[in-house]
């Protein structure tokens, strides 16, 4: 009977009547699955950044049109500063997620033995 707090193994009973335990095999760690899985990660992590900030600057951007048209006297604004560090968060993970495909990439022609 299992329980979402408690599983327990099932008993079978023998031939001989003796109780026989249903024991899970232990995963192994294995650095194949932990090395795609991490680069699998970062990469979709690095996409993701790089959408927001692609947002963040678009953003920025409307605000330091609006704030320009409305004040034309303002040389350097806020908005023009957040822009640029939007876009510059933007380039730095978008070359992370091309590191990454790479790495990714070269990993699997090795396995593959090309």
């Amino acid at each position: 009977m299992t329980n979402h707090k408690q599983v327990v193994y099932q008993s079978q009973v023998d031939h001989k009547s003796k109780l026989v335990l249903r024991r899970r095999n232990r995963r192994r760690f294995s650095p194949k699955i932990f090395v795609d899985r991490t680069i699998e990660t970062f990469a979709i992590i690095s996409l993701l950044i790089t959408g927001f900030s692609g947002v963040g600057a678009m953003g920025c951007w409307g605000m330091e049109i609006i704030e320009t048209n409305a004040d034309p006297n303002i040389t350097i604004s806020g908005w023009q500063q957040q822009k640029n560090i939007c876009l510059g968060a933007m380039l730095v993970s978008f070359s992370a997620f091309l590191g990454t495909a790479l790495v990714g990439a070269s990993f699997s022609v090795q396995r593959d033995n090309f």
